[in-house]
This record gives C-alpha cells, structure tokens and sequence, in this order.
C-alpha cells in the first residue's frame, strides 16, 4: 500500500509541475496543469492506453489511504485560503460590491435549481432526493475560485488597480456565501431529520468564531509582532485550526467549513498568518494537494460520458454555469453604475472556478448527491470556465485599447 501511494504522490507531483509549467507558458493558471495531472494519471487517459501501469500507480486499493491524505491536504488548504483573506478589501464600496457578489451567486444557483430536473432522472443517485440533488447543482453552480482568480490578477499586474480590487471584494464575498450556502446543503444532506438543528449550530459556531474566538487570536497575534512563533506556537495554532474543523463536522456540515473559518479570524498581515504561510504553505501546495488531484482524477472518468446526448448535456452545464456566473455578474455591475468593458471584465474573472469548484464537487460525490458522470461533467466545467478567463479577458481589454501585460512568473 505505501509503495502504490508514494509512486502516485511522486507521479502526480511531477506531472503536476511540469504541465503547470506549460500552461503558464500559454498564460493559464499553474493549478490548471495540477489538475489536468491527476486526470492524466486517472482512468480517463493512463487507464484507458496503459492499464499496467495504472494499476500500480493508482490501484483501487490505494483509493482509501489517498483518500484521508487528500482530505487533510484540502482542510489544511482551505485554512490558508482563509489565513490569505483580507478583510480590508470589505471596505469601501461595500454595498455595490455585495450586491454584484449576490448576483454572481443567485443567479447561477437559481440556474442549477432550474437545470437540476433535467439531469435529475439520469444523472442522480437512486438513493439522493430530489431537493438535496437540486440544492447542491445550485451551490456548485455558484462556486468563484477567490485564490485562482488573485493569482490570475497577480500574473496581469492588475491586483492593486480599481478592477483587480473590485473583483478580489466580489469574489470574496461570493465565496464566503457559497461556502456557508454548501455548509446548509450538507448539514441538510446528513442530517435530514435535524436540518434546522445543523443550521441553527452552524450560525452559532459562526458567531462564536468571530466574537469569542477572533479577539483572542487578534491579540495573540500581535504578541507575535516582534518576533517569529517557534515552533510550539504554530503547533498550537495547527490544532486550533484541527478542532474547529472537527467541530463542523461533528455540527453536520464539512470539515473544511470549520477550517476555513479558522484561518478567516487570524489576522492577514500579522507575523502569524505569515509565518503559517511560510512554513505551511509550500507542503500543502506542492504535496498535500496533489493527492487530491490524484484522487480527483481517479473519480474522474471521461469515459462515462459515451454517447453524444451525455456530451451535449456536458456542454449545456458550462453554457448555463457561464451565462449565471457571467450574466449575473454583468447585470448586477451595470446596475450598480460601472461601464460596460468594466462590467465584462469583472464578469469574465467572476466565472473563474478552479480548486474551489472540484473541492465543492468532492464533497457532493462523497455524500452521494451526484453520480461520477455528473461528478466528470462538473470537473469539465470548472475546467473550461477557468481557462476561458483569461484570453477572453485578453481580449476584452485589447478591444477597448488597453496595454495587457502578463508577469510570466515562476509558479
């Protein structure tokens, strides 16, 4: 068993870095090529032309232990997405930026639910409701990937200016309530016959976090200012971050509700959040995670899709993810008085999904709301949405005149 999850760790790391490489070298983000890996090495391609060596790359015996590490790595993950968040980008103009965040999230989602009895009959696990099916198409219909789409602003050189600034508070905001509307769904899913109890303890846990919680690691925090936490301290931190995931999913909602959250009360620019960056970051990112992909990629079977009426539906389900993401947020920034090249631009970088999408469809297929085709076509989804924003963007911005500069950095 060690010997089959070291060879897929290695595989997958590697090819993960050297189609990361690619892609950025045709102006995608590096996750992309991260992503594409795990396919790769998965039944969709491996296991469809070399199935030898699928088999001890990736054997279905692997599939639980690479399962757990691939949990861990996205509970870790979602605790520094939230260490990253800066709550200064809420400032400002905070109604307009909420009600576009609103808009990208609510039309997508009243999409999904309006998609979702259409893909009911085929692609729905016999055992999943109706409702419970519908809710998630609609939450993972709204899904914005905040930590692709800074990247992708970083990469242009855009991140400081009015757009890259409006578009990070948008997707922010969006992300925030898409993640506390998936921890509704899922308290809901598991725990049917006390949904309002879930409910009712998530808003509390929520409240507690930010209120009890926040204060003491504000000012633990700046107890840091003047020098490095050993490592004793960023232990103590790990575990906090541990239990808070523990403690949403004892509640009936996702262990990386808990940890985001976590991360979200610890102060952005202190000596702590930057030393968790630091120490933590690159083993979450460049180990960690590829066993997600890994086991991503395992779950995703290209194959399933077999006939020209599954290919279709694949394509309805980006065309309408699409047009909620982009239009809602179109709508909502002409409304709120911005330009039309200005309410195309932030539309464009609203329908990046990325990570965040395949981290939302994981949880779906392992509480058994989709199927593993309506599992691959989401994967497709995200895919093609979040390497259509940037030439598109491109060409956008080239239209109306403007200098597009991309910093081709080392990922």
């Amino acid at each position: 068993m060690l010997l089959h999850l070291l060879a897929a760790l290695a595989a997958v790391v590697l090819l993960g870095r050297i189609l990361g490489r690619l892609f950025r070298s045709i102006r995608q983000p590096p996750v992309i090529g991260e992503v594409v890996a795990g396919i790769v090495l998965g039944p969709s391609l491996l296991g469809s032309l070399w199935p030898d060596a699928y088999a001890f790359i990736l054997p279905a015996s692997v599939a639980p232990s690479l399962g757990l590490l691939s949990q861990l790595g996205v509970v870790l993950y979602m605790f520094l997405v939230g260490v990253e968040l800066d709550s200064n980008i809420f400032r400002g103009q905070i109604r307009s930026t909420a009600t576009i965040a609103l808009a990208s999230i609510a039309l997508p989602f009243a999409l999904g639910i309006w998609l979702a009895p259409r893909l009911y009959p085929e692609l729905a696990p016999n055992a999943v409701k109706y409702t419970h099916f519908a809710l998630f198409v609609g939450v993972a219909m709204s899904i914005t990937a905040f930590p692709v789409l800074a990247r992708i602003l970083a990469d242009r050189g855009i991140t400081q200016t009015a757009l890259g600034r409006l578009a990070l508070t948008c997707a922010a905001i969006a992300d925030v309530t898409a993640w506390c509307l998936l921890a509704l769904v899922v308290g809901v899913v598991q725990s049917s016959d006390r949904g309002l109890l879930t409910s009712v303890l998530t808003m509390a846990f929520i409240a507690v976090m930010f209120v009890a919680v926040r204060p003491v690691v504000v000012r633990l925090s700046r107890r840091w200012e003047n020098r490095e936490p050993d490592r004793g301290e960023i232990a103590i931190v790990l575990v906090a971050a541990l239990l808070s995931a523990l403690a949403t999913e004892a509640i009936g909602v996702h262990a990386i509700f808990g940890a985001f959250l976590f991360g979200a009360v610890i102060p952005h620019t202190g000596a702590l959040a930057q030393a968790l960056e630091r120490r933590i970051e690159y083993v979450v990112t460049i180990l960690l995670l590829p066993a997600f992909f890994a086991f991503a990629g395992m779950r995703t079977e290209v194959g399933l899709l077999s006939s020209a009426s599954m290919w279709l539906t694949c394509a309805v389900l980006i065309v309408v993810a699409t047009a909620g993401k982009f239009g809602g947020t179109l709508l909502a920034a002409r409304i709120t008085g911005h330009d039309w090249r200005r309410s195309t631009e932030l539309g464009l970088l609203m329908n990046t999904r990325g990570l965040m999408e395949l981290i939302v469809l994981n949880v779906g297929l392992d509480l058994g709301i989709i199927s593993p085709a309506l599992f691959t076509m989401m994967v497709l989804m995200a895919l093609v949405t979040t390497m259509a924003t940037t030439p598109l963007l491109t060409a956008v911005q080239r239209s109306a005149g403007v200098n597009v500069r991309a910093r081709l950095e080392t990922p």
